[in-house]
Formats: C-alpha cells, sequence, structure tokens
C-alpha cells in the first residue's frame, strides 16, 4: 500500500521566494515604472517644453506659472472624484482611462499655437497623468500590503525620482527631433505602455485568492484566518470617506502635507532660477544640483520604507518635517556650494522619508476599503500647498528681489507643520451596528448565540 506523499517543508528561503513571486510586487514594479514615465515626460519635462515654447511664441512667464499652478489645481480638484472611480471601478479602468486622456493630450499638445491651445492640452495632459498615476497606483499598493505597506509604497515611489534623470533623456530628443516630434513620441508611449502595465493592477489580494504582502495560509497568524467553532475573526479597521473626514486626524494629517509641499513646490519652480541668480554656482552646477535632488529623494525613500515599517510612522514624518524646514533655511542662507550641497542632502531625505510614509499612515489610520476616496478628499486641501509655496516664494522674490526672505518664511511655516503630524493621534475606530452574526458558539442551555458585532468587521 502506498502511502500518499507528504509536502516539503516550508522553509524560510521557500518563504522568501514566494514573497519575491508575490503579484503585489508585481504591481509594485508596474507603479514605479509608471512613475518614471509620468515623472520623466511630465513633471520635470515641463520646463524643458516651456523653454521651446518660450522662444518659439516669446509667451510670458507668468504663461509657465499659470500652467504650473492649473496643474496643482486640478489634480486637487479630481481627487474626489477619482477616489471615488478607484473604489467603484477599480485601479486597471482608472490607469487605462487615463492613459488614453494623456496620450491624447500629447498628441493635442504638439499642435498648439495658441496660449489657449496651450492651456486645453496641458490641462488633458495633466487629467490623464493624475488619473493613471499617482492616487491610483497608491491605492493597488495599499489593498495588496499591510505589514511591508511603507516598503512597497517606497518602493514605488522610487519611480519619481528615477523619472528625474529621465527628463535628461526627454531634453536630448527635443533637440534632436523637435519639441512637437517629441510630444507626439511622448503621448504615443504613454499610452503604450501604460496600457500595458495596467493588466497587472487587480482590484486586491482576496480577488485572486491570495492574502497580503505574500502570506501563505500556513504562514498567516490564526486570527488573520477564517474563524474555527468559538474564535471571533479579527476586527479589519474600515473608515467611510465621511466618518474620516470627521475625524481630527484626517485634517491634521492633510493640513501637515499641505504644510510639507510649501517647500516643495517653491523648491521646485524656483531652485533653478535661485541658484543661477542668487548663488556663484553657474547654470551648468546648478543643473547638476537639480538633477540630484531627485536622486537624493530616492535614498530617503529606501530609508523612509525600511524604517516605516519597523518605528512610529508619526515620528519620523514629524522629524522628515524638520528636516524640510532646515533644509531650505540652509538654502536662505546659502552663498557658498558646501550648503547648497548641505540642503540637497537634508531636504532630499526629508522629502524621501516623509512621501510613502504619509500614505502608509493614511492606511494604517483609516484602512483600504474607503481609501480611494478617502485620499482623494484629502487632495483638496493639500494642493493648497503646492500652489501657495511657488506663488508666495515668487510674489516675496518679485517685491524684494530675492527667494531668499521667502525661503525663510516657508521654512519656518514647514517646521511647523510638523507638529500637525505629532498631534495626528489615531483615530477611534468607528462602530455602527450591523446585522447580527453567528460565530457558532455554544450557550450555555445548548443554543448557539449570536453577536452584534461592529462595524470594524468589513474585509478591507
Amino acid at each position: 500500500m502506498l502511502l500518499p506523499r507528504r509536502p516539503p517543508p516550508i522553509t524560510e528561503s521557500t518563504k522568501r521566494r514566494k514573497a519575491l513571486r508575490f503579484h503585489g510586487w508585481r504591481i509594485a514594479r508596474a507603479g514605479l515604472m509608471i512613475q518614471v514615465l509620468h515623472s520623466g515626460l511630465v513633471f520635470n519635462a515641463f520646463s524643458l517644453f516651456s523653454a521651446q515654447l518660450q522662444g518659439e511664441f516669446g509667451w510670458s512667464n507668468s504663461v509657465f506659472g499659470g500652467a504650473f499652478a492649473l496643474n496643482r489645481a486640478e489634480s486637487g480638484l479630481l481627487g474626489p472624484l477619482q477616489g471615488w472611480m478607484i473604489d467603484k471601478f477599480g485601479p486597471r479602468w482608472v490607469l487605462r482611462l487615463g492613459a488614453v486622456i494623456m496620450g491624447v493630450g500629447f498628441l493635442a499638445f504638439s499642435a498648439v499655437t495658441t496660449v489657449t491651445g496651450f492651456y486645453l492640452s496641458y490641462l488633458m495632459i495633466a487629467m490623464g497623468s493624475s488619473l493613471g498615476g499617482f492616487l491610483t497606483i497608491t491605492v493597488a499598493i495599499v489593498h495588496w500590503f499591510e505589514k511591508k505597506r511603507a516598503r512597497a509604497l517606497a518602493f514605488t515611489s522610487m519611480g519619481f525620482a528615477v523619472g528625474g534623470t529621465l527628463a535628461f533623456g526627454v531634453g536630448v530628443v527635443i533637440n534632436t527631433i523637435g519639441w512637437r516630434r517629441t510630444a507626439q513620441l511622448g503621448g504615443i508611449v504613454s499610452l503604450v505602455v501604460i496600457l500595458w502595465l495596467s493588466r497587472h493592477f487587480d482590484r486586491k489580494p482576496s480577488d485572486v485568492g491570495l492574502l497580503p504582502d505574500g502570506d501563505t495560509v500556513e504562514d498567516a497568524a490564526p486570527d488573520d484566518l477564517a474563524p474555527e467553532a468559538g474564535v471571533a475573526p479579527r476586527p479589519a479597521l474600515h473608515f467611510t470617506a465621511g466618518e474620516a473626514m470627521r475625524t481630527r486626524a484626517f485634517w491634521f494629517l492633510s493640513l501637515g502635507h499641505s504644510s510639507a509641499l510649501l517647500v516643495v513646490g517653491a523648491t521646485m519652480a524656483h531652485l533653478a532660477v535661485f541658484l543661477d541668480l542668487e548663488t556663484t554656482l553657474g547654470a551648468l552646477h546648478g543643473s547638476v544640483v537639480v538633477g540630484t535632488l531627485p536622486a537624493m529623494m530616492g535614498v530617503g525613500q529606501i530609508l523612509g520604507g525600511y524604517l516605516g515599517d519597523i518605528y512610529d510612522k508619526r515620528l519620523l514624518i514629524t522629524v522628515a518635517m524638520v528636516g524640510h524646514g532646515a533644509g531650505i533655511l540652509i538654502l536662505a542662507l546659502a552663498h557658498s556650494p558646501l550648503l547648497v550641497w548641505l540642503f540637497v542632502l537634508v531636504h532630499g531625505l526629508a522629502w524621501g522619508v516623509r512621501g510613502p510614509l504619509q500614505q502608509a499612515i493614511r492606511a494604517d489610520y483609516f484602512g483600504a476599503t474607503d481609501f480611494g476616496k478617502i485620499m482623494g478628499f484629502s487632495s483638496l486641501v493639500v494642493m493648497l500647498g503646492m500652489m501657495i509655496g511657488p506663488i508666495t516664494a515668487g510674489a516675496i522674490a518679485d517685491a524684494t528681489g530675492s527667494f531668499r526672505p521667502a525661503f525663510v518664511i516657508l521654512g519656518v511655516a514647514a517646521g511647523l507643520g510638523g507638529f500637525w503630524f505629532w498631534f495626528a493621534d489615531p483615530p477611534r475606530p468607528p462602530v455602527r451596528a450591523t446585522p447580527a452574526v453567528d460565530h457558532g458558539r455554544t450557550g450555555p442551555n445548548g443554543s448557539r448565540d449570536a453577536e452584534r458585532q461592529p462595524a470594524t468587521d468589513v474585509d478591507a
């Protein structure tokens, strides 16, 4: 009589191989590639296209400043609708819609001859990159990871840093074939690549019979699995968007995020001009500084992703906010290359550490079920920092002849913004009445007792 073969024991190396093959990491890798495309082709290449348009049409700097502000406003105003679409239809179809709009926008941009045409085409590009970019990818990652959420978000966010190097290639292509053909090529590439990568974006692990983080049934803790007789399931954290917006934590996290973007927006819009006009670096050295900043941010993202899954995210973000403030204050005092590079180190690391942890702590606080809508409504507050920072810095520079006073003010504001995160205590889970749930418990009289469960028993 042949006995059934026993399965081989699950070793640590086997677990690591399974984790690496986990579909969630395919989503993270696809998200990184999409972020690289958006960062290099849309965000960091904006100034390259602007220089070509200004040289050909003679448009003022205010035209391009207005387009930058329009991009930030659009992403914030679109947020609530985009969050609803992600939660309703899933990230795959939202990514595909964004790819189509972005591709058409680039094709329209390649034919512009008027300011109106430029604004309309850039609005389409901004809308497409929003739908097919950061928020959609972040919501997908939040659903597929729990214990390794900060690391996965940090890995995906590195696409922005890598995309900074891609912008150099975009500049070479523009100088070789012209900005119009480059825009056409960009539209085709973005459409094909995002549509191809979107196939990886399944809604959540349970839809395909998996557990978050690549865990197997053998690896999962007993409370993570279906309950046995007499054992209640572990409550899953779940806030609706309305419930999250009624908590102090929602507003404190949003205001803190907005405070950080005061500095980020101001430096992204004006750093190159400041280095050229108010330091002794020169244009070439200044371009190296601007190009190195995203790379330093990438280092910070790796560090933040690792530390965020081990230590208190709120403490790490607060320290990063102090780093933002200190970094731009150093820049305000910088008259030598040494201080400029110290700014790159401090500000870049703070930017990288803070970025992915903000999304991870929101998921920790509010759960994954309505995360898209929660992030969408939060973006209405967050976008204010990215708009106010560049406008304030530009206005003060016009009035005083220097960006340094503006950098001091924004640096203090960002540093104090750390208090928003520090006092953003985890909210109490909402409790709402649900139908009675029979957990199979046997009462003293032999009957099966049913218990009413709180609303947090929702599968996220």
